[in-house]
């Protein structure tokens, strides 16, 4: 699905210079690399606060934790997504309040937000799913219209714009309250371990979150608020300091490669390709397809028995995940997860892709089908 080593390749030696330089400072904890990034990004996403951390989950957490919220008020989130988006709702003893997503799109259903709020309700957390924004501005009107923090997702689509119906252009993450990404290896810009940053245009509210990512305090030893402990290692910024440079370019690679997957695909009747909506470019974290007529399990196992590593993402919605089953508040039929959660399937997508390896798995699928 990902071919890191030969992205790696490709930059070797930048990547090896600026490990080599942490390893000789031994600054290895809040090195110079980790403050520099930082400016770095949130020059690129033209955003006042980028506070880095340890992974994206932690991002999300140390986001609720800024918003005083309290044990029981409720958060709107898609039920079709990754599950660390509801565990850390559930984890700060909030109540996670599930509805659909769009069928074509993924993206949390912004015709079903106002129905599921209630006076408990304090936060919608719309997941940029795949690569391309959910439509931000119908989620900001619901949130002023009823006063609630809007919390970013931003895992899988950094780089990606939103354009406003006024012609405003924003990059995802930079939109709401706050915005959390993820840096783990497999993402459009992702580290060598695990790490994540959370984003905030808020001045006030960045300082916050700083501190609680640090223990709650921002002078050693004097702690304001209950914090946590979440670094991005000075390694990871340096590492992170080299690719920002290239992800305009990854991300370029990336939608040409779902260019021809959608052009050598799309007339094949037994499959929907990746839409993209007229509001968001897409960044094409996964190149998803949805496999009509029941067979999408029979597809993966056939390309899988090909050598093509296809994966579903994600076969569970999260109200029917065990840990959830009496925790999650379901306020939707989640007609379009039912069906996603049995037809969606994710062909490989990186940045090191070659057209003869889409060929091959282009091949594969035709054959499939015909």
């Amino acid at each position: 699905m990902v071919d890191l080593y030969g992205q790696y390749l490709k930059i070797k030696d930048q990547i090896d210079e600026a490990i080599s330089e942490v390893i000789n400072s031994t600054a290895f904890i809040n090195g110079p690399a980790v403050k520099e990034f930082s400016q770095n990004l949130a020059k690129y996403l033209n955003v006042k606060k980028v506070i880095p951390c340890g992974n994206g989950t932690d991002a999300l957490q140390i986001a609720l934790m800024a918003l005083d919220l309290e044990p029981g008020d409720e958060v709107i989130l898609p039920a079709f997504t990754y599950i660390a988006t509801a565990e850390v709702v559930a984890l700060l003893r909030l109540s996670p309040v599930l509805i659909d997503v769009d069928y074509r799109s993924f993206n949390i259903k912004t015709d079903e937000i106002e129905q599921a709020i209630s006076h408990k309700t304090k936060a919608i957390v719309p997941v940029h799913l795949f690569g391309q924004s959910a439509d931000m501005e119908k989620v900001l009107q619901l949130a002023q219209k009823y006063n609630l923090f809007v919390i970013e997702d931003n895992a899988q689509a950094i780089g990606a714009e939103y354009r406003f119906s006024d012609g405003t252009v924003k990059k995802t993450g930079t939109i709401g309250t706050i915005g959390c990404t993820s840096f783990f290896p497999s993402k459009n810009l992702g580290c060598y371990g695990d790490g994540g940053a959370i984003f905030t245009n808020d001045e006030i509210l960045g300082e916050k979150l700083a501190m609680i990512a640090n223990h709650g305090q921002n002078i050693k030893y004097h702690h304001k608020y209950i914090g946590v402990n979440s670094r991005l290692d000075t390694i990871q910024a340096a590492i992170l300091n080299v690719k920002l440079n290239y992800l305009e370019q990854y991300n370029n690679e990336r939608y040409r490669a779902a260019e021809y997957y959608s052009e050598n695909l799309k007339d094949i009747p037994q499959i929907l390709l990746p839409q993209q909506m007229p509001y968001s470019s897409h960044v094409f974290h996964q190149y998803t397809i949805i496999v009509q007529d029941g067979q999408r399990d029979r597809l993966k196992q056939y390309l899988n028995s090909q050598g093509i590593p296809a994966n579903i993402y994600y076969p569970l919605p999260i109200n029917e995940q065990e840990a959830f089953k009496d925790i999650a508040v379901v306020r939707s039929s989640l007609e379009n997860t039912k069906k996603l959660v049995k037809s969606v399937l994710s062909l490989p997508m990186h940045t090191e892709l070659t057209r003869e390896q889409q060929d091959f798995i282009i091949d594969k699928i035709r054959k499939f089908f015909s």
